[in-house]
């Protein structure tokens, strides 16, 4: 059986074993999650988000098995085509997509009757051209018209077709984006001037929509962050229940299917899953779920170091960061440390689109640790750093 596992399911074993405990989390908390909603709307049948969740994660595993065993040295030239594709996506989804919400954020195939979160696809497509685009330009790092320019300009463009149906993607994409671009060492001025540029025209974005009434998703902005910061006015329902949920949960949990602010709390199988976590396997669950997350945080950092190439090493941090910063998003929402964003939480929260794109950045980490374990070199020499 070890042998069968070497053989096909190469790379980090410690991030497999995080996808797996992830998997197995997400089946269990959906199963609960999902429980009365089934039995009200899908006659009867308790099991079926499960089993969707089930087909969904199926795929995902996939994904990742499929993914990693790529060389990572294709994501280079696929990064700029996969841009390329993204952004009228993007736009046909603002213009056309699918309104859930008062939120633009899914295109329909035509002729199969399947959503996709167009966004998902924008993110992995843009981390890949970024990592490509400073590996390319380590030399030329102070350059603003050959090496920011080119960089900072897509960055903008994907942000700001997500921003109106979604701003917390937009946000966390673009500090990812940003936290890459320092670590990749490019100049600080330029990243600083290009910050303020950032928050200018964010906020007279709003300033206009708020005026003109023309956006209707900032309205909602408004009050979540009105709701958030009253003291005892304000609609803090989502926040109520989901701290009970939490404060019930104690030190072990009430037990796996024994959550009782379910029935009670607005999307417990995606924004607010992580309350449900806790008020069933209590805090040590939620620990657990936080460390599962800083373990991937940490075994990144690791293939990072190892990294002898830099768009390796750029992609892997990219990819993490974005997975990390979600998940850390959606932890805070639950115990009521941000306002509600709407962030699922990653490999957990039951979605389609939201679990194969993340299990298709987990296997491009996979595919970079393959590659570092089995020393896969380009023409059996080992490159220069700015190589990738």
């Amino acid at each position: 059986m070890e042998n069968f596992f070497r053989r096909y399911f190469k790379g980090d074993r410690t991030i497999w074993l995080i996808v797996v405990l992830l998997s197995i989390v997400s089946l269990l908390a959906v199963y609960s999650s999902t429980g009365s909603l089934a039995y009200r709307y899908q006659g009867g049948n308790t099991a079926y988000y499960f089993i969707k969740q089930f087909s969904f994660l199926g795929a995902g595993l996939a994904v990742i098995f499929l993914v990693h065993l790529i060389p990572y040295r294709v994501y280079s030239p696929l990064g700029p085509l996969l841009l390329y594709i993204a952004i009228p996506l993007l736009l046909i989804t603002l213009l056309f997509g699918t309104s859930i919400n008062q939120a633009s954020r899914w295109l329909e195939i035509p002729g199969l009757g399947v959503t996709i979160q167009t966004s998902d696809f924008a993110k992995l497509a843009l981390i890949m051209y970024v990592a490509r685009m400073l590996s390319l330009r380590q030399n030329n790092l102070d350059d603003i018209k050959k090496t920011f320019f080119p960089i900072a300009i897509p960055v903008v463009v994907v942000c700001l077709l997500i921003l109106p149906a979604n701003f917390s993607t937009a946000a966390m994409l673009g500090a990812s984006c940003w936290l890459m671009l320092f670590i990749g060492r490019v100049n600080l001025k330029h990243l600083l001037g290009f910050t303020g540029l950032g928050v200018l025209v964010i906020g007279l974005f709003i300033f206009v929509a708020l005026k003109t009434n023309t956006v209707s998703r900032v309205e909602t902005w408004k009050n979540r962050i009105e709701n958030y910061s009253s003291e005892g006015g304000g609609d803090k329902y989502q926040a109520t229940q989901s701290k009970i949920a939490i404060a019930t949960g104690g030190l072990v949990g009430k037990g796996p299917g024994n959550s009782t602010q379910r029935n009670l709390l607005p999307h417990p199988y995606s924004d607010f899953i992580y309350a449900i976590i806790i008020e069933e396997y209590g805090l040590v669950g939620g620990i657990v779920m936080l460390m599962l997350y800083l373990i991937l945080l940490y075994r990144a950092g690791i293939i990072v170091k190892k990294a002898r190439r830099t768009f390796p090493a750029f992609l892997a941090m990219g990819l993490t960061l974005i997975l990390v910063f979600q998940a850390m998003i959606n932890m805070a929402v639950a115990v009521n440390l941000i306002p509600v964003t709407g962030q699922p939480l990653p490999l957990v929260s039951m979605g389609g689109t939201s679990v194969l794109f993340t299990s298709a950045s987990f296997g491009i980490l996979l595919s970079i640790s393959r590659s570092q374990n089995k020393e896969e070199l380009f023409d059996g020499e080992e490159a220069p750093k700015g190589d990738y």
